[in-house]
């Protein structure tokens, strides 16, 4: 009996151009493989991640998805997707950048997957073999239960790609869904829903220890939404020896001191302002041992050239460990959009410049010109002393030195750890 073909996907992530002044480095990318666990296992699947590997138009495949995170990525993935829609092969678009301009984006692709995808993807395969592929899959507003969220499958990653330096970047996880949060420049609540809706722990735990890496990057919105279940959390994760990156930390004694016990390495923390709100977040980051990379948004409506410039000086003050700056973006879905275009201040940029490095809208208080001149200042004057690379090694010289002391340091391919100045491997 004559064995039947299996089905062939493959699963694209499109470039983009990274933040003017940061250094390029890339992390494995994480929507991917979240996804790639909803893909049956008959599945013969292929992952290609454009910023770092060439797409062979001409490799045959039954089904090409598009996986977009970012609104910057979409215009190439219209062009991959007109590639291969010449060509025959049927296009699916999915992520976060698909649900945000769901409309634009049913424009160039056969069908258009809103939503998250466990449990719903081998519906989609089935429609597609019966030749009847729906335009849009809309689940925006129907969460899976979040037992149903499988480990990620990082196999169909290239692993040798993702290192800067030779040193092996953070892989990337969540524990959670969803943001009670409504903040004004984020997407956050429409694309996964107000309610937080949290993993159970010990598929988390399962899923972490089943990452060989030692360096992990907690995605989750925000770990700041239940404090029971951050108890919970970092108390499963201390034995793990991991170290760990996240958005911000419950400003809470007890959290804090669970988070570094589990592993806390450094925080993605928003300095808003330079109140002694701010100063105080940081300090007791700093005090439970937890580096600080201030994420700067600049172009609010309080902002002018003056306060860019004492914020620039209150985080050289506060000896911030890194500073990442951006510039205020109004992406589809956030209430800083809808202000903005009924304000009419919205500039007619292409989405090509939505990577929050560029001004693409009118600033209250300056120019758009003016704004873009003082992000330039911003990113010059905090790294003047020590640039970027410098700080981020001095970062990856603590972890290291934390690794070498629990023993954890030579656990995760040693041979291709890249050894900083003044550490060197246990005996």
């Amino acid at each position: 009996m004559k064995r039947e073909r299996r089905l062939r996907m493959t699963l694209i992530y499109p470039a983009w151009r990274k933040l003017e002044g940061q250094t390029e480095f890339h992390l494995p990318p994480h929507g991917p493989v979240v996804f790639a666990a909803t893909v049956p296992p008959e599945v013969e699947l292929k992952f290609i991640d454009e910023n770092l590997q060439s797409i062979d138009f001409s490799e045959p495949c039954d089904l090409v998805g598009i996986s977009v995170m970012l609104t910057c990525q979409l215009p190439r993935a219209f062009e991959i997707s007109l590639r291969y829609r010449e060509a025959g092969i049927p296009v699916i678009v999915g992520g976060i950048a698909a649900m945000l301009h769901s409309g634009e984006v049913a424009e160039h692709a056969d069908s258009v997957f809103l939503g998250e995808a466990e449990d719903r993807f081998a519906g989609v395969l089935e429609d597609l073999a019966a030749g009847r592929l729906k335009k849009t899959y809309d689940y925006m507003n129907h969460p899976p239960d979040t037992a149903r969220i499988g480990i990620a499958r990082r196999e169909i990653l290239d692993r040798g790609l993702y290192n800067y330096r030779g040193v092996q970047m953070l892989d990337l996880v969540h524990a959670s869904r969803g943001c009670r949060f409504d903040c004004y420049p984020c997407c956050s609540r429409f694309l996964g829903g107000k309610t937080f809706r949290p993993r159970p722990i010990r598929r988390v735990i399962e899923e972490m220890e089943s990452i060989r890496n030692n360096r992990l990057f907690l995605v989750d919105n925000s770990l700041a939404q239940d404090r029971g279940w951050l108890i919970e959390l970092f108390t499963a994760m201390a034995p793990l020896k991991k170290k760990w990156v996240s958005h911000p930390i419950l400003d809470d004694d007890r959290i804090l001191e669970l988070a570094a016990k589990a592993g806390a390495w450094y925080v993605y923390q928003a300095v808003i302002d330079t109140s002694d709100m701010i100063r105080n977040r940081i300090r007791r980051l700093k005090d439970h041992g937890i580096a600080v990379e201030g994420t700067i948004l600049l172009g609010a409506d309080d902002h002018d050239e003056d306060y860019i410039k004492r914020m620039v000086d209150f985080l050289l003050e506060m000896q911030l460990d890194m500073a990442e700056f951006t510039i205020l973006t109004p992406f589809p879905h956030s209430p800083c959009r809808a202000r903005m275009a009924a304000e009419g201040r919205l500039l007619d940029n292409g989405w090509s410049d939505y990577t929050a490095d560029r001004v693409v809208f009118r600033p209250r208080r300056m120019t758009p010109s003016k704004l873009q001149e003082m992000y330039h200042y911003a990113w010059d004057t905090f790294y003047a002393d020590s640039g970027y690379q410098i700080k981020m090694g001095d970062l990856f010289r603590k972890v290291i030195r934390r690794e070498m002391e629990d023993g954890t340091y030579s656990r995760y391919n040693p041979r291709r750890q890249r050894r900083f100045p003044g550490t060197k491997p246990p005996a």
